[in-house]
C-alpha cells in the first residue's frame, strides 16, 4: 500500500490497562470485522475489500453507523487505490456534510453512551480531497486540502492530551506534504518553501519535513541551504539516543543526493550502499543507485541491482518507478527487450497486489 495513504482508522479511544473495564478490546470491537480489513488493506487486496464490503452490506451486517462510515471509508479508498475515481466520487457523494449532526456520536446516546464528536475517519476527508485532483480538478482539491489543514490545526488548537496532540501534528504533517507535492508537481517552490518554513516554526522539526525542505532548496539552485538543512537532519540522527536506521538511511540518502546534482556518481553509490547494508529493503536507495549506476555506464550492474531487489523483497519493491526504471534499462540494454519485459509482466501479474499499474512495463 503507498506510504501517503492514510487507512481507515477508528476513532481514537482512551486506553484502558483493565480489559474488563475496556469496551474496546479489539478493533472489531470499533467495527464489524475491522481486523480482517485492515490485514487485507495491508496486502494491497483492494478486490477482496471490495467484495467484503459489498456482502456486508447486501447482508445488513452494518448495524451502527460507525459501521457504515467505516466501511465507506475502505470501499472509497479501494475505488481510488484503483485508479476507479469516478466510483470513489459515487460513493462518496452518499455522505452528507461530514459536520452534519448525523455523524456525531452524540446523536446517538443508545448506542455510543458517554462518547462525544465526530466519527468521521479521517482517511475520508483526505479522500474528499484527493478525489477531484484524480478527477483532473486541480484547483478544487487544492482548496479541499487547505480546508482540510485548516480542520487539522483546529483541532490541535483545542487543548487535549499528550497522545492526541501527536496524532493531529502526524495528520498536519501528512496533509501539508500533500499539499506541497501538488505545488511541487507545478513548479510552484516558493509555496512549498513557506508552506515547510510555517511548519517548521511551529515546533515541527520532523527530519523528512527538513530534508524536503533541502531538496526544495536544491531545486531553486539554493545549495548552500540545502546544506544546512540536510546538516540539521545528520545532527538530529548523532543526538538521537535510538539508533534508528530509518533515521539514519535518510541522512545518507541527502549525502547521496548532493553528490548525485554535483555528478559525482561513485560517491552516491557508496552512500546509497551504506542504505542498503542498514535496511535492505529501501527501495529509494536501491533504485537510485541502481540510475547512479546507469549514469556511470553500468548498465548490467544497474540491472542487477533491481532485479535482485524483486527477487528479495518483491512485496516492497515492486512499485511503479522501479519497474519503470528497469524496463528502460532493458530498451537501452538488449535488443529482444520486448521478450524480457514480457517474461517481467508475466510475474508481476503473480505478485503484484490489485492496485499495482502494469502498464508501466510498455509491454
Amino acid at each position: 500500500m503507498d506510504s501517503d495513504s492514510p487507512q481507515p482508522e477508528p476513532t481514537p479511544v482512551p486506553p484502558s490497562t483493565d480489559p474488563l473495564t475496556n469496551q474496546f478490546t479489539s478493533l472489531n470491537d470499533l467495527a464489524h470485522e475491522l481486523t480482517s480489513l485492515q490485514d487485507l488493506a495491508n496486502r494491497g487486496s483492494w478486490l477482496s475489500i471490495l467484495d467484503k464490503v459489498n456482502r456486508a452490506r447486501s447482508l445488513s451486517l452494518l448495524n451502527t453507523p460507525h459501521d457504515h462510515l467505516t466501511y465507506l471509508a475502505y470501499i472509497v479508498l479501494s475505488f481510488t487505490k484503483l485508479r476507479r475515481f469516478q466510483e470513489a466520487q459515487t460513493e462518496l457523494d452518499s455522505l452528507d456534510d461530514f459536520n452534519s449532526h448525523h455523524y456525531r456520536y452524540e446523536t446517538y446516546p443508545k448506542i455510543y453512551p458517554n462518547r462525544f464528536g465526530s466519527m468521521v475517519p479521517f482517511s475520508l476527508r483526505w479522500l474528499h480531497a484527493l478525489l477531484p485532483i484524480k478527477l483532473g480538478n486541480r484547483q478544487e482539491g487544492l482548496d479541499r486540502f487547505y480546508l482540510l489543514l485548516d480542520f487539522v490545526r483546529e483541532r490541535l488548537n483545542r487543548n487535549g492530551n499528550d497522545e492526541s496532540v501527536k496524532v493531529w501534528r502526524k495528520r498536519e504533517v501528512f496533509v501539508v506534504n500533500h499539499i506541497i507535492n501538488q505545488h511541487l508537481s507545478n513548479k510552484e517552490l516558493s509555496v512549498c518553501l513557506d508552506l515547510i518554513n510555517a511548519l517548521i516554526s511551529r515546533g515541527n522539526l520532523d527530519p523528512a519535513l527538513l530534508s524536503k525542505l533541502g531538496y526544495v532548496q536544491m531545486q531553486i539552485g539554493d545549495l548552500d541551504g540545502a546544506n544546512v538543512s540536510f546538516g540539521k537532519v545528520e545532527k538530529m540522527a548523532s543526538e538521537s539516543e535510538e539508533n534508528e536506521s530509518g533515521l539514519r538511511n535518510l541522512v545518507s540518502r541527502n549525502k547521496a543526493l548532493v553528490y548525485l546534482v554535483g555528478k559525482d556518481y561513485l560517491s552516491a553509490v557508496r552512500e546509497y550502499d551504506e542504505c542498503i547494508e542498514r535496511d535492505r529493503m529501501d527501495v529509494v536507495a536501491i533504485n537510485n543507485k541502481a540510475i547512479c549506476l546507469m549514469y556511470l555506464r553500468d548498465l548490467s550492474d544497474s540491472i542487477k541491482v533491481l532485479e535482485n531487489s524483486l527477487e528479495r523483497v518483491p512485496t516492497v519493491a515492486l512499485n511503479e518507478t522501479l519497474v519503470v526504471n528497469l524496463c528502460s534499462m532493458y530498451e537501452l540494454a538488449y535488443v529482444n527487450h520486448s521478450d524480457t519485459k514480457r517474461t517481467l509482466s508475466n510475474w508481476i501479474a503473480r505478485v503484484a497486489p490489485d492496485d499495482f499499474d502494469s502498464s508501466c512495463t510498455r509491454v
